[in-house]
């Protein structure tokens, strides 16, 4: 947990912005943000809570399932006059919905007329939440609040940083684990498994977070399809693949990625691999604090244009606590038409995957802007790993 005076802080930078937005009560249903301002962090999400702050409340008032209660009660530094639970009766029923407990107490407290900002983005807020919100608070404006918080999150507390190095160290042993098991005869699920163990494990000084993305382990021709899983598949000589994973410590994350094969990789795979790891050099050589997030994807763009690649999708996005599905601040990209001055502190997934109809290359960093430059939160060789074979029985090609 943050000090005290952490959360106070970042409590005043998210009301500060209420102020600029035009908001007088501001409902969270992000359990990143959440988790952010209050240090609640449990696999609650799956039902309906909401976070309330107001211009004039010193704290937040978290509203859920009453079993979840307790949890925020005891990780969290609110009182119990701002932890407001509904009966279970309101879980998943066809007769009552959370969100209308949720606007009986926005009424009770005097917030029912106000100019009201809501996360309409976000993975937790339904579409039927929306609706229940404007039946029961009709005479509240409301406006689209999805990034406020997101954006404060942007620039990081040195402890904050702290913990993201420390899940880059997670991420290095988890990716190594998958490097040592990824094997002719070893199962793509078994290497998933090597990896959910080092990331969980962590290091001796300091233990691993569940990550908000599963391993993502596309192989040969579906390394175009840089979000695929694993199968129960055996791997084979000459196969080659992606590995995309992160290291997570309380709630912080540091994705990684790598290209590695069986045996000697296609030719194709070989020359891209090259033209990315000089991309990614021109592009970190560039990152700096007060140039745009725009034109660190021109840098790249031009460093692979030379080559005649190109990459359609964002070059890389802001970076840090998360929770599932996403490990994403939804806020900063790399890409055309981002005009966000970076500053110290901020953080970044640098993800410069190439992928074409057949095959791709994923390599990736997480980063930090410092006061002069960049700085890698890991460190692991880039380049594409072609892992000797083992001796091979007769039967091994085909198994």
């Amino acid at each position: 947990m943050f000090a005290l005076e952490e959360y106070t802080k970042r409590l005043e930078n998210v009301k500060k912005r209420m102020v600029e937005e035009g908001v007088d009560v501001l409902l969270i249903s992000n359990p990143s943000n959440m988790y952010y301002l209050t240090n609640y962090s449990a696999w609650s999400f799956y039902v309906h809570q909401i976070m309330v702050i107001t211009l004039e409340d010193a704290q937040p008032i978290w509203i859920g399932r009453q079993m979840d209660a307790s949890g925020v009660a005891k990780t969290t530094w609110l009182d119990e006059h701002h932890i407001i639970a509904y009966p279970d009766y309101f879980v998943q029923s066809k007769e009552r919905h959370p969100i209308d407990f949720v606007a009986n107490i926005l009424t009770e407290i005097g917030q029912s007329a106000r100019t009201i900002g809501v996360e309409m983005d976000v993975h937790y807020f339904t579409a039927l939440c929306y609706e229940r919100l404007k039946h029961g608070l009709p005479n509240a404006t409301f406006k689209d609040t999805s990034s406020l918080v997101n954006m404060v999150r942007l620039i990081k507390s040195n402890q904050e940083i702290k913990y993201m190095k420390r899940a880059g160290e997670i991420v290095e042993r988890a990716m190594r684990a998958a490097y040592d098991c990824v094997q002719i005869g070893v199962r793509e699920n078994e290497v998933a498994a090597a990896i959910y163990l080092a990331q969980i494990q962590g290091t001796p000084e300091f233990g691993g977070d569940y990550t908000s993305i599963v391993p993502m382990l596309p192989t040969n021709e579906n390394t175009s399809s840089p979000h695929l899983t694993w199968t129960d598949r055996k791997y084979k000589n000459g196969d080659f693949l992606t590995i995309e994973i992160a290291g997570a410590y309380k709630r912080y994350h540091a994705p990684m990625a790598r290209t590695m094969s069986i045996g000697n990789a296609p030719n194709e795979v070989k020359e891209l691999s090259k033209v990315v790891e000089e991309g990614i050099e021109a592009t970190l050589d560039f990152i700096k604090p007060g140039v745009k997030a725009c034109d660190v994807e021109r840098v790249w763009s031009k460093a692979i244009g030379k080559y005649g690649h190109r990459k359609s999708s964002r070059l890389g996005y802001s970076v840090g606590l998360s929770f599932p599905p996403d490990w994403g601040e939804h806020t900063v990209s790399f890409r055309p038409g981002d005009e966000t001055i970076l500053k110290p502190n901020m953080t970044f997934h640098l993800m410069p995957g190439i992928w074409y109809s057949d095959y791709g290359v994923e390599i990736t960093e997480t980063v930090r802007i410092t006061t002069d430059g960049v700085e890698l939160l890991t460190n692991f060789p880039r380049n594409l790993y072609e892992k000797p074979v083992l001796s091979i029985l007769p039967d091994e090609h085909t198994s």
